[in-house]
């Protein structure tokens, strides 16, 4: 069985999470969420919240057996954490996720790249710049287009700020970060990530490293037993 960290997007936090973990432990598995540096209990203030330290909590939170799960803007953290130290997970899983397409790209460099920007409208940045949040009014939308009316409303008042300095920081990748096994889940109904530009981050990988699932741009609360099932075929499957 596997061990799996849960890593969330923007806006986000580890309860985002919270049905998965006990999917996965009905599966067999070991899994746990945390909060990245400035989001959900994590108080870090906006300023001083780097890409850096976001990558470090990813690997104090992980072992080399770990599987590491990354959601949304969640694929930068964790690329940018096997880059560091490739031999302190055992794989990486990008759910609709962004990837670092070419070495010395930030994540907001990778998703300018998309051929439309649905959450575009929905964003508020902060007067001093430093984050960003989503317009309550529109993140069902985005986010939940296809959660229980009850779940998506509960995920919009969970929503927090971003912080946005970690998202501008270009992230140099190398032999180190691409020796790390890599799966990808495309979200067919996605309303945040275009899937079509899902399809074109990973238009070069292997086609049984890419999977895909009928839902919104959060599986995790639209479909968390389906989700976990993919998880842990992909995990089973190396």
């Amino acid at each position: 069985m596997a061990d799996f960290l849960l890593i969330h997007g923007s806006c986000h936090g580890a309860w985002c999470w919270r049905d998965v973990i006990p999917a996965l432990a009905a599966l067999g598995h070991d899994a746990r969420a945390i909060d990245l540096p400035g989001n959900g209990a994590d108080t870090t203030p906006h300023d001083r919240v780097t890409l850096a330290d976001s990558a470090a909590a990813v690997l104090a939170a992980s072992t080399p057996e770990t599987v590491v799960v990354g959601h949304s803007w969640g694929g930068f953290p964790i690329s940018a954490a096997a880059e560091a130290d490739p031999e302190g997970m055992r794989a990486l899983i990008y759910l609709c996720a962004y990837i670092p397409v070419q070495s010395g790209l930030s994540m907001v460099d990778v998703r300018k790249r998309a051929p439309r920007h649905p959450i575009l409208p929905a964003v508020r940045r902060s007067a001093d710049g430093l984050s960003m949040t989503v317009d309550p009014a529109l993140a069902t939308g985005i986010f939940y287009n296809d959660c229980a009316p009850d779940v998506a409303d509960r995920a919009v008042a969970q929503l927090c700020a971003q912080a946005l300095p970690p998202q501008t920081t270009p992230l140099t990748v190398t032999e180190r970060f691409a020796s790390v096994p890599k799966s990808y889940i495309v979200c067919r109904d996605d309303h945040c990530i275009p899937p079509e530009y899902q399809d074109e981050m990973t238009a070069d990988w292997p086609r049984d490293r890419v999977h895909e699932m009928a839902t919104g741009h959060s599986p995790f609360l639209s479909d968390p037993q389906g989700l976990a099932a993919l998880l842990s075929r992909i995990a089973e499957a190396g």
